[in-house]
């Protein structure tokens, strides 16, 4: 089954969860199970965030972008795009516990929890032009069985 969905909208704080359940939404049609479902959303949240805070700085007049593709049955690709200030080194931001900005109290774990629950973690960053995040999971084949 191939499918895909592309979500803009403006880079507002409060938009994240309308993008975690917007993407939750689409993948409920590969029928995951509840800690897949978690871990899609979580992951969304996390990418989302990054592009708001460290990406925009906040400026809520950007846009961020999502698409996901349903590539072959079961697998899940999702990107996350935005044409912020970009990451100079994506070595550094991977290591856990790093935060660009210590100020607002940030755990430095978002790429950290997108490698451990997504199956491959692809950062395309320019500095000055924006980063585009690319996840990829394969969801677990459920069967039903009635009795």
């Amino acid at each position: 089954m191939k499918n895909e969905m592309e979500l803009t909208f403006l880079s507002v704080s409060r938009n994240e969860a309308f993008a975690r359940a917007t993407v939750g939404a689409f993948v409920t049609q590969l029928d995951p199970t509840m800690d897949e479902l978690t871990e899609i959303k979580t992951v969304v949240s996390e990418a989302v965030t990054n592009a708001i805070i460290h990406g925009y700085n906040n400026e809520s007049d950007r846009h961020v972008k999502i698409k996901c593709m349903i590539q072959h049955e079961n697998e899940l690709e999702i990107m996350i795009m935005d044409e912020g200030v970009g990451i100079e080194n994506i070595y550094e931001v991977k290591e856990p516990l790093y935060t660009s900005k210590p100020h607002l109290e940030r755990s430095g774990m978002g790429f950290t929890i997108m490698e451990s629950f997504m199956d491959s973690l692809e950062i395309i960053s320019e500095k000055g032009h924006g980063t585009t995040v690319i996840m990829k999971k394969q969801l677990t084949k459920t069967k039903t069985v009635c009795h």
